[in-house]
């Protein structure tokens, strides 16, 4: 890679983009909203389950002038979510400064286990057990989704759920390869436990990205 194009990287003036896409937000609190996706490459956090294994190698995902990733969101909704792979081994305050410039919401979607960088209005933290997330991103999580894959991610769920400030949204999800058994287990545990909620992956129900 170019000495120049490593600067701007590291500055977030260039991200490895993986795709970008105009969708409903399918999970979470603020599923059904129209947003616009940015999906940075580079993940090392390696959960088995992971439904975009493809983005965890960055270097197959061209570093991409940041502004025009913001040009392009521009003319799509007014809330856009920054995803991955995991976003916050990169530097996200450039990319979060210019979309603020351009009067757009900002989410974003991360595992918390990479300091928090960049200005948004909400942030889903999605904790794994193979890197946890750093006490900044509990304290500054709006909402907390578990991914369920068997029972012993109930225990998993509340030790997070002691982690995060008392305004933070709770929510269950049950992973897609296995929501068959998990969902009425999620089901049960929520009516049991009414501080959390459930999260389905309403964009595959619908088949949309």
């Amino acid at each position: 890679m170019l000495k120049e194009t490593e600067i701007r990287i590291d500055k977030g003036e260039m991200l490895p983009l993986m795709e970008e896409f105009y969708t409903i937000q399918g999970e979470g609190f603020h599923t059904g909203k129209a947003a616009y996706f940015i999906r940075i490459g580079g993940c090392d956090v390696g959960c088995h389950w992971c439904d975009v294994k493809e983005s965890w190698n960055a270097e197959l995902h061209p570093p991409t002038l940041t502004k025009h990733i913001v040009e392009k969101a521009q003319k799509y909704a007014n809330t856009v979510v920054i995803t991955g792979g995991e976003p916050l081994m990169w530097n996200m305050d450039y990319i979060t400064g210019m979309l603020y410039e351009a009067g757009l919401k900002v989410h974003i979607e991360t595992s918390g286990a990479y300091t928090l960088t960049g200005k948004y209005d909400w942030i889903c933290l999605s904790p794994k057990k193979t890197k946890l997330p750093l006490s900044e991103v509990y304290e500054a999580a709006h909402e907390l989704k578990v991914i369920v894959y068997n029972k012993h991610d109930f225990k998993f769920a509340e030790e997070q759920a002691a982690r995060v400030s008392k305004d933070c949204e709770l929510f269950l999800q049950p992973e897609w390869s296995n929501r068959d058994k998990m969902t009425p287990q999620i089901v049960d545990y929520v009516m049991e436990h009414p501080k959390w909620k459930i999260s389905l992956q309403t964009h595959k129900y619908l088949n949309i990205p």
